[in-house]
């Protein structure tokens, strides 16, 4: 009976060890899970950029002669530096030069021509009071002092006309020379020549109005920049010149740089199959952060509406719809899905007002096949670099 009894307990205990062994290799296995503690921390309100924005110069100039011509004077190459009033580009003028010289010469002999009639006319005008005071003591006729006032009259006429025509000569000088100027590009700023369009002897047109040319030259001033980015017109409303904001650039990785808003743009920009946007310019904060900056840069924005400081927060990116997040209880590698209460947020943290607490592991990997409430789940080991 004994041994009975034993060789029962033997096979049951055979088929409970071959029923957990069945169980072990069958159960479904823990899903891996990336996680983040609930912690103490600042979390802002922003807004950002609908789509790249784009870093502009302050002052940007591109240039080209008033009037078409042979390129005589090319003495720039891009990426020189240049002061303003430097001459970038003087198309051929020799006949206007000329023209100005006979100007001027024609000018100076007017000029020496009016002078000349003017002391005549000074002459007579004397030579006609000599003869209004003898007139009295009728040493001279009525006619012959006529006469000498008429003639004073006469050459203080010409003197006048030759004024005038020294004026005249003068003013066709200048025309001249505005015409010559119109034949040289001239720096309006201190700046960087990005672009030259256009090689020594070669022919250049200015643009015919509504027909948008290459320009002769692209002058860049590289001493202050800015970001022109659009923004969602429901978030406009909420952004003020003066609002601190942060510009990330593609090129320089996660570093972020500190701005300003400087402007906003006074209407909304409505572009076919685009939502509408506002333009918004950020200018830099720090001078230095301009040093190596390029124009055309792609930047994206983020101004910054409002703070949170030393408040609970929690990754946004963690957030499910209905304001609902998943917690990892370590001690029993269970999922559980929580309601939460949401304060401020932005792209990259949310603060929490109920529904989890300091230390908790939260689930930030949620889109992962077989997360769900009460799932067996482990943390995910991290990569080592």
């Amino acid at each position: 009976m004994h041994q009975r009894h034993l060789g029962l307990f033997t096979t049951l205990a055979i088929v409970a060890a071959i029923g957990v062994a069945i169980w072990y290799s069958t159960r479904p296995k823990p899903v891996e899970v990336t996680v983040k503690p609930v912690e103490i921390g600042n979390v802002e309100q922003t807004v950002a950029n609908t789509r790249a924005g784009t870093v502009k110069a302050c002052r940007r100039a591109k240039l080209s002669p008033g009037v078409g011509g042979q390129i005589a004077t090319l003495d720039i190459r891009e990426g020189d530096r240049v002061k303003a009033g430097t001459m970038l580009l003087e198309l051929w003028n020799k006949d206007l030069r000329s023209e100005i010289a006979l100007n001027e010469s024609e000018s100076r002999a007017t000029m020496a021509n009016a002078r000349a009639a003017c002391l005549q006319a000074d002459v007579t005008e004397r030579e006609a009071k000599r003869m209004l005071q003898l007139e009295g003591t009728g040493a001279v006729s009525e006619d012959a002092v006529d006469k000498s006032v008429t003639e004073a009259k006469a050459r203080k006429a010409d003197c006048d006309s030759a004024n005038a025509m020294a004026k005249v000569s003068a003013a066709r000088a200048d025309v001249t020379r505005s015409q010559l100027e119109r034949t040289q590009l001239i720096a309006p700023f201190d700046g960087v020549v990005a672009e030259i369009n256009g090689e020594l002897n070669e022919y250049v047109t200015p643009s015919p109005p509504g027909i948008a040319t290459p320009p002769a030259v692209d002058l860049i001033d590289n001493s202050c920049f800015y970001v022109a980015a659009p923004i969602d017109e429901v978030d406009a409303p909420r952004i003020a010149v003066g609002k601190p904001a942060r510009v990330s650039l593609d090129a320089f990785g996660k570093r972020r740089f500190p701005g300003t808003v400087r402007r906003i743009a006074a209407y909304v920009l409505d572009r076919e199959k685009q939502a509408r946007t506002v333009e918004v310019e950020v200018e830099f904060s720090n001078k230095a952060d301009v040093n190596h900056l390029l124009a055309g840069y792609s930047a994206d924005v983020e101004i910054i509406l409002d703070e949170r400081r030393e408040t609970l927060r929690i990754p946004t990116e963690s957030i499910l719809e209905e304001e609902k997040v998943y917690v990892l209880k370590p001690e029993d590698g269970v999922l559980e899905l929580r309601k939460i209460e949401k304060g401020m947020a932005n792209w990259d943290w949310t603060e929490i007002k109920s529904g989890v607490s300091q230390g908790e592991l939260v689930v930030t990997s949620v889109d992962r096949e077989g997360i769900e409430d009460g799932a067996m789940a482990k943390q995910e080991a991290e990569k080592k670099r």
